[in-house]
């Protein structure tokens, strides 16, 4: 396992869309671990492979308090949404910037597991809105795109000034 690099918004390789998985091998399993160990180390609660540049349909997350249940979603797809909330979120890839985003409040999405096998899952709440925001990641999109374009640009300055100034 390895950590790996995660990139930071504007960042235009975030707007690359991932390939979907061909087969799940070693190498995708290899990069789950990779995965799992970066956003732990973060610390995060869910990161998608296009965030360390690799632009693979892989999403891992994990929201559990002891962080000890990594859920992995390989090719994930949302077969089914119903209502709306309103959470506010961050990103690994956009740091230190938390605003409140409107999404589906129930989904239900499809994926493969760290083996290969296809499973379907419900979820609510703050699992609804990790699945979506990731999944958003894997289509290039990132969580400010929900934003008012004043927001966007504010955020997008501030976060070149902070990676100036780390130079």
């Amino acid at each position: 396992m390895a950590l790996r690099k995660i990139l930071h918004y504007p960042d235009p390789r975030l707007r690359r869309k991932a390939e979907p998985v061909a087969e799940v091998d070693g190498e995708i399993r290899a990069l789950v671990d990779d995965m799992a160990e970066t956003m732990y180390d973060a610390p995060g609660i869910g990161l998608a492979a296009i965030q360390i540049g690799v632009a693979k349909r892989v999403v891992v997350m994990d929201l559990s308090e002891e962080r000890n249940r990594l859920q992995v979603f390989i090719n994930p797809e949302i077969i089914a949404r119903d209502g709306e909330q309103i959470m506010e979120e961050g990103c690994l890839s956009v740091p230190g910037i938390f605003e409140p985003v409107t999404r589906a409040g129930f989904v239900r999405v499809r994926a493969l597991d760290r083996e290969g096998r296809t499973y379907e899952l419900e979820a609510s709440g703050l699992l609804a809105t990790c699945i979506q925001h990731e999944i958003d990641h894997l289509d290039g999109k990132v969580f400010v795109d929900y934003l008012s374009r004043l927001k966007q640009e504010r955020i997008r300055k501030k976060l070149e000034k902070h990676q100036r100034l780390a130079m």
